[in-house]
């Protein structure tokens, strides 16, 4: 009976370890590339995507992965300077 549970408890963790498929990531920046260089202020943000985050300079930012997070970075005068995923 051991051995059953041993190699029943083995295809659960295989299971377990296996990437799952995942949809495309849904991330708008490579169609907001020519906001580049405009002030911060040319942005909608009631329409802006979820989940975004405008990083000023010197902002501390947490270093997690999120390839449909909206990333928009701006100067001290607010001039978008950088717009990524992650």
């Amino acid at each position: 009976m051991l051995p059953r549970a041993m190699l029943a408890i083995a295809f659960i963790a295989i299971a377990a370890c296996t990437p799952r498929e995942s949809a495309e990531p849904t991330c708008p920046a490579p169609q907001m590339q020519d906001l580049i260089g405009e002030p911060l202020a040319a942005i909608s943000f009631d329409d802006l995507h979820a989940p975004h985050r405008i990083i000023g300079p010197d902002m501390a930012v947490t270093m997690d992965w999120n390839p449909d997070r909206l990333n928009i970075e701006h100067d001290a005068g607010e001039i978008i300077t950088r717009i990524h995923c992650g």
